[in-house]
């Protein structure tokens, strides 16, 4: 099938690589995946994450890179194209999830762009604890949150090559920069190598427990921004010279050395500072509280350090957060015809509103990551590898084009038909359960 004449295109092969590599790093790539390694067999966690990343993370990202290119349509339209109305719900929950987590993730946004406007202005806080109390709810949050959304607004306003292309050319080489930047400056810190020893000593005996295998099965899946239709959307732009395999594996491996290297430079500043103790699972607890501990211990290099850091986190935040507003603004363009323009302001501002109680308070922030994290982005991808696997009408044909020599795409569709589905099971299972022993 051939692309609607008047959607847009990427206009390279890097534009859209580097957007759906912003898509994928976000805020838990700076901190979620360094703890996970570090507490669940270092190393040893690692080659088990890159395991699941083939098996579980690979095949859904392919399946749904397939799907948008194959219909040129966003996830409503694309279910409904080779599904029928039957499968529009599954389309419209991707757009629901995207909706959703934008709303929440738009506040912690907020919190890192005022801890990096105030690393250069302020400098940072003697008392990070009593600091991110102050500022995490309230006026003051609901005011950065919707400075952030106003961004992203602006940005996807702008159209796929001129708004998110142009930014992505710009934000993503920054990024790797920067992260880069501070794994050299913490390889130069004293105690900097018990760092790299909690981070990345061999423990083969963790292994065996049942909740490391979930929680690293998880982890492929999430941080490649699966089962809320952001990459199905981006691939409805692309040409179908590209060749999928390579676009997904380079898009997986990318999001893994931003996270990679991010655990090189976070855990040595810790431990050459001696903050060890204080460093918790808790992401937000890390990243504004403990981190920011960390850098004022560094004295007046300590304030260049935090820029940097909350410069680089920004960054991630916003590349991912207009994949998920192009999401919901795709799908509006795609079933009522709005204008772009239109479509990002309107929904723009309605995700602003629902931002709104998170803002104010950051227990609804935490259930509402929680239902979204762990309910509608698992669910979301579980149905999906179910449909390209079973229903979807000759899904080879949709992952061909441009990829003609590839030889294991068997695999691909016997992997989405019965291990993807049973693992992607098992993490949904686990949610629900954390969520009903949580409330």
């Amino acid at each position: 099938m051939s692309q609607p004449a008047s959607r847009e295109q990427w206009s390279s092969r890097l534009g859209f690589t580097l957007a759906a590599v912003g898509s994928a790093v976000g805020l838990g790539n700076m901190w979620r995946f360094s703890y996970l390694t570090a507490e669940n067999g270092g190393a040893a966690f690692v080659l088990l994450y890159v395991g699941f990343t083939l098996l579980i993370g690979l095949p859904v990202l392919l399946a749904e890179l397939a799907l948008g290119r194959g219909s040129g349509r966003s996830p409503i339209q694309a279910l409904m194209h080779f599904g029928g109305p039957r499968w529009m719900p599954l389309g419209g929950l991707f757009v629901a999830a995207g909706f959703l987590i934008l709303a929440y993730y738009s506040v912690i946004a907020g919190w890192t762009a005022r801890y990096t406007v105030e690393a250069i202005f302020v400098g940072v806080p003697a008392d990070p604890a009593a600091h991110f109390g102050e500022i995490s709810s309230g006026a003051q949050a609901i005011g950065w949150h919707l400075l952030f959304m106003a961004t992203v607004v602006v940005i996807v306003a702008g159209g796929v090559r001129a708004g998110i292309e142009r930014v992505s050319l710009v934000l993503m080489p920054l990024l790797f920069a920067l992260v880069c930047a501070l794994a050299i400056y913490a390889a130069t810190l004293d105690g900097a190598s018990e760092g790299y020893r909690f981070y990345l000593e061999v423990d083969f005996d963790k292994l065996r427990s049942l909740d490391v295998l979930r929680q690293a099965a998880g982890q492929a899946f999430f941080s490649l921004s699966l089962g809320m239709g952001a990459m199905l959307t981006y691939a409805s732009y692309l040409s179908r010279q590209e060749h999928l395999p390579n676009e997904s594996v380079i898009v997986a491996f990318a999001d893994f050395g931003v996270a990679f290297v991010a655990g090189l430079a976070v855990f040595p500043l810790i431990f050459a500072l001696g903050l060890q103790t204080q460093v918790g699972e808790s992401t937000v607890g890390a990243l504004f509280i403990t981190l920011p501990g960390a850098f004022a211990e560094l004295g007046g290099a300590g304030r260049i350090v935090a820029f940097v850091f909350f410069a680089a986190l920004l960054v991630g935040a916003l590349t991912s957060a207009i994949s998920l507003l192009e999401v919901v603004v795709s799908s509006a363009i795609d079933s009522f015809g709005w204008s772009r323009k239109v479509a990002a302001v309107v929904l723009g501002l309605a995700i602003a509103l629902l931002g709104i109680p998170p803002a104010m308070d950051t227990d609804i922030l935490g259930w509402m990551d929680t239902v979204a994290g762990n309910l509608f982005l698992v669910f979301g991808g579980l149905m999906l590898s179910l449909f390209v696997g079973w229903r979807m009408p000759d899904a080879m044909a949709q992952v061909t084009p441009g990829a003609e020599g590839v030889r294991w795409f068997g695999l691909w569709l016997w992997l989405l038909r019965i291990p993807v589905p049973l693992a992607l099971a098992v993490v949904l299972w686990q949610g629900l359960v954390q969520l009903v022993a949580g409330s």
